[in-house]
């Protein structure tokens, strides 16, 4: 799919890309307590004696993050383990109050799938590639510590420790950057399509553990290092860039690359070496006590699957088989649930789907694009929009004057139908009205009219345009055509 290379003073280098992706779980409480799994509020303020591991606190699995990480498995056709089990992760971190972290690294919950990616999403011919997943496991996040808070002493927030994450592990499958943002992209998509984790990257609700690796093209795999807790797509292929070309220069220059866990700085364009990368011997797992394993029952699987959306991948198929969408409409329609959330609202006001498509591509989404705003606080409801695109389809305004239309109601919030009339916009085709029009633009533009009939056909868009400059824009331009053809060739 990909034929990305790195240069180097021996030749060309090739990269292997494998990523963990934590997503956090949509959950209104934390995997093993009670307490607000919501984003932001005081610091401690979301933290309960189980979070704070306060002595003879017992964890209890909450239901729900559960369910959602089997429905995230079951949208990317993985293995659903119907036996699953938690192990503590040992380790001493002042974020981390147990001295340990539940997690899954023998039996997790979920085990092989794949997800399919399009390097450009745009282009119909795009090559495909399969990128493998290896597993997904819940575990809990850790807290937070804050060095800015005072001059000689660092603080800890709590309020993220406990909250319910799924590690999405993919294989080594990836070649490139833009593999990777591909990859990234459409798990996003997945995960919102789903609603088993909102995607916000810039909160911290999914972030990405970057594995790189150098090998000569068909070499065995070279000694990878994993760049920690990216937040955003670029940063990801920044990383992924970055750290390849330390790696090959490294090599050359007769160094060794060592595995390690590393931080990417985006401001100095740069990975920087944080600790030497453990082994899981080096954590002890082992099964935690106070956990029961997961068995899961066939009603629970079937309530899980029973609840899937349509996912990213089958829309965009009905939208070009049944719809009849170009692929780049299908494509960018379904990238983000939102979008194809908004226009299927759309259509269920009464909207043509290709009309349809093509407006919300072009002029809402570029407004928004514009403002800077997402499409779910669109100042203009699916119905609104729907009232737009009939006045147009059914003559009453034209495309221009859609246009002006829309730009008034993003201005003041009332409906297609009331601006045209308040305004008088509707479109004339009263064809008497334009018949007069017509007739006097031809008595006074003698010249052009005797040089068209001499064959220069190209003045019947000097007509034209006449005609609308005397209508004021509110002609209905089929009707003008037509009445044009027939006054120019009567003489």
């Amino acid at each position: 799919m990909s034929d990305y290379r790195i240069q180097g003073m021996t030749g060309e280098w090739e990269v292997v890309i494998g990523l963990e992706v934590h997503a956090q779980v949509t959950s209104n409480a934390k995997l093993f307590s009670g307490a607000s799994a919501a984003y932001g509020g005081e610091p401690n303020s979301h933290v309960s004696l189980v979070d704070a591991a306060m002595p003879g606190m017992l964890p209890v699995p909450n239901r729900e993050c559960i369910r959602q990480a089997v429905r995230t498995g079951m949208a990317i056709n993985a293995q659903i383990n119907r036996y699953s089990r938690f192990d503590r992760k040992n380790y001493f971190y002042a974020d981390l109050p147990q001295g340990y972290q539940i997690s899954q690294l023998y039996h997790p919950i979920v085990g092989e799938g794949a997800i399919e990616v399009i390097l450009d999403e745009k282009d119909a011919d795009s090559p495909r590639k399969t990128i493998g997943i290896e597993r997904i496991h819940v575990e809990q996040d850790a807290g937070k510590l804050m060095h800015d808070q005072h001059p000689t002493m660092s603080y800890v927030d709590l309020n993220r420790c406990g909250v319910a994450l799924m590690e999405i592990v993919s294989r080594p499958d990836m070649r490139s950057p833009a593999e990777a943002g591909a990859y990234v992209k459409k798990l996003r998509s997945i995960l919102r399509y789903v609603g088993s984790c909102d995607g916000n990257m810039e909160e911290g609700s999914m972030r990405a553990d970057v594995n790189v690796s150098v090998r000569k093209p068909g070499a065995e795999y070279g000694t990878r290092t994993e760049t920690k807790n990216v937040n955003s797509i670029r940063f990801v292929m920044q990383t992924i860039e970055v750290e390849a070309r330390r790696q090959v220069d490294l090599i050359e220059d007769g160094g060794t690359v060592v595995q390690e866990t590393r931080l990417f700085d985006p401001n100095k364009m740069e990975t920087r070496s944080m600790r030497s990368k453990e082994d899981a011997h080096d954590y002890r797992y082992f099964p935690d006590p106070d956990l029961l394993p997961l068995e899961l029952d066939d009603a629970f699987l079937e309530e899980c699957k029973s609840s899937l959306p349509e996912l990213p991948d089958a829309k965009r198929a009905r939208y070009e088989n049944e719809l009849g969408l170009s692929a780049y409409n299908a494509a960018v329609l379904t990238a983000e649930a939102e979008t194809a959330f908004w226009f299927e609202d759309l259509l269920a006001a009464g909207a043509e789907p290709k009309q349809a498509s093509n407006w919300l591509l072009s002029e809402l989404l570029g407004y928004l694009n514009k403002v800077g705003r997402p499409i779910e606080l669109s100042p203009v409801t699916p119905s609104q929009a729907a009232e737009l695109l009939n006045s147009i389809k059914n003559g009453t305004i034209s495309n221009t004057m859609g246009k002006q239309v829309f730009e008034a109601m993003v201005e003041n919030g009332l409906g297609a139908e009331e601006i045209i009339r308040q305004r008088g916009l509707a479109q004339v085709s009263d064809t008497g009205e334009i018949e007069v029009v017509i007739a006097r633009i031809l008595a006074n533009n003698p010249g052009q009219l005797e040089q068209y009939r001499a064959g220069k056909e190209q003045l019947f868009g000097f007509f034209v345009g006449q005609t609308m400059k005397a209508m004021q824009g509110k002609a209905n331009p089929g009707v003008v055509n037509d009445l044009l053809k027939k006054a120019l060739a009567s003489g």
